[in-house]
C-alpha cells in the first residue's frame, strides 16, 4: 500500500465489503487531515446472467447442460477447423459477435438444439439480464478484503489512526466473522517506532560508554553527558515552532544532533584537563578554556547548522523527510552550544570547588608518591 493510511477490511460476502468500505469512507472524510480517500473498485463490472427456465427446457426435452455447452461455444468459440502458413497452424473458432456493452440482443437469438431437431432461441428458455457484478476479487490470508486508502496531510500519522480508530469502533463497528487491520505507511512507522526504541537507548549508552574510556572517569563523562538532554530541548522545541509532529526522521534527526552536541562538549573538556594538569586552578582553567574553545565549538555547531538549513527549507518532492531532521538538528545545536560554552564551564568549576569524599577524609595519596589525576 503506498498510501499513509490503508485500512483493510475482511470478510466472506463482496457486497457486505462494500457497503463497510464506502461507510468508512465517510467516516474517514470527517476527519480533519484525511486527504485522498479511495475504497478499493471491487463492482461495477456489467455482468450478463442467463437464468434458465427448467420448466421451458424440460417442455422442449433439452437439457441444462446443453444450454450452459452452447453458451460457452458462443462465448469463448467453437473450433470449426484449422489454418496453415508455413510451419505454424491456427485454429479456426466461430463465436458470437460481442458488443462492447453486452446485451441480450447478441445472446437472445441463439438456437438452441431439440430432441426433435428444431433450434429454440435461447430468449424462449432463459431470462437474459444484464446486471452489476464483481469487478475483482482480492484476497489475503484465505480471505477476501477490500482496502480504503488515504493520505495525512497537516498532522501526524500516529494521531490520525487513533482518531479514526475510535471513531470508526463507534460509527462504523464490524459484523461478527469481519475484522481489520491497518497497514500503508503506518505500518511501516509503527515497525520503525519500534526499532527506534531501541536504538536510541543504544546510542545513549554507547555514547557515555566512549566518554567515560576517553577521560577514564565518570564526572567529565556525567558533565558532558548533559548536552545530550538540553540538545533534545532545543529539538523538541523547534519542532513545536515550526509545527512539525515527531517522526521516524525526527528521531534520526536526534541521534545525529547527540553526537555533534557529545562533540562539542569532549572539545571543552578536554582542554580543560589540559589546563588542569599545567597546574591552573580549576575555576580559572574553566574560564580560559570556554574562551580558548568558543572558537572550535561555534565553528562546529555552525558548519553543522548551516548545512542542514537547505533540508529545513526544502520544499522539493522528499522534503517531509527532511524538514523534521534538519530542524531538530538547527534547534537542538542552539541550546547544547549555549550549554557548552555557558553551563559546562561553570558546573565543572563549582564541582571541582565541592570537596570529594576522599579528599575530605584524606586518602589521597600525597603529590610525592605518584601522578594525581585531575577532573
Amino acid at each position: 500500500m503506498r498510501s499513509d493510511v490503508a485500512l483493510k477490511i475482511f470478510g466472506d460476502d463482496l457486497a457486505a465489503l462494500k457497503e463497510r468500505g464506502d461507510r468508512v469512507e465517510r467516516v474517514l472524510s470527517t476527519i480533519p487531515g484525511a486527504r485522498d480517500i479511495r475504497v478499493e473498485q471491487v463492482a461495477g463490472l456489467p455482468v450478463l446472467r442467463v437464468k434458465i427456465d427448467r420448466q421451458k427446457i424440460a417442455r422442449y426435452g433439452i437439457n441444462a447442460e446443453d444450454v450452459v455447452a452452447a453458451l460457452e461455444a458462443a462465448g469463448a468459440g467453437r473450433t470449426v477447423g484449422k489454418v496453415f502458413e508455413g510451419q505454424r497452424r491456427f485454429d479456426i473458432a466461430v463465436r458470437v459477435a460481442s458488443p462492447e456493452v453486452p446485451g441480450t440482443a447478441a445472446y437472445g437469438g441463439l438456437p438452441i438444439a431439440a430432441p426433435d431437431g428444431s433450434l429454440i432461441p435461447l430468449s424462449q428458455l432463459a431470462e437474459i439480464v444484464v446486471e452489476d457484478g464483481p469487478a475483482q476479487v482480492s484476497r489475503e490470508r484465505i480471505s477476501r478484503r477490500i482496502v480504503v486508502e488515504a493520505n495525512v496531510r497537516g498532522r501526524d500519522i500516529g494521531s490520525f489512526v487513533a482518531e479514526a480508530q475510535r471513531r470508526l469502533a463507534k460509527q462504523a463497528p464490524l459484523p461478527p466473522g469481519y475484522y481489520s487491520e491497518w497497514g500503508g505507511r503506518f505500518e511501516n512507522l509503527r515497525a520503525a517506532r519500534t526499532r527506534l526504541a531501541l536504538a536510541v537507548p543504544a546510542a545513549l549508552l554507547l555514547i557515555f560508554v566512549m566518554l567515560f574510556m576517553t577521560f577514564n572517569m565518570a564526572r567529565p563523562a556525567l558533565l558532558i553527558f548533559l548536552n545530550v538532554p538540553m540538545a533534545a530541548t532545543g529539538g523538541v522545541f523547534a519542532l513545536a515552532v515550526r509545527g512539525m509532529p515527531f517522526s521516524i526522521s525526527a528521531g534520526v534527526g536526534f541521534i545525529a544532533l547527540f553526537g555533534v552536541a557529545v562533540l562539542n562538549g569532549v572539545v571543552l573538556m578536554s582542554y580543560v584537563l589540559q589546563m588542569r594538569r599545567e597546574g591552573l586552578g580549576a575555576e580559572d582553567a574553566a574560564r580560559r578554556g570556554a574562551r580558548i574553545r568558543l572558537r572550535p565549538v561555534l565553528t562546529t555547531a555552525l558548519v553543522a547548522s548551516l548545512g542542514f538549513v537547505p533540508m529545513a527549507l526544502s520544499q522539493s518532492p522528499g522534503a517531509e523527510v527532511q524538514r523534521p531532521l534538519a530542524t531538530v538538528v538547527i534547534g537542538g545545536l542552539v541550546t547544547s552550544t549555549a550549554l557548552t560554552l555557558l553551563l559546562l564551564p561553570s558546573l565543572y568549576a563549582w564541582l571541582k570547588a565541592q570537596p570529594a569524599p576522599r579528599e575530605a577524609t584524606g586518602l589521597l595519596p600525597p603529590p610525592c608518591c605518584g601522578t594525581r589525576r585531575v577532573y
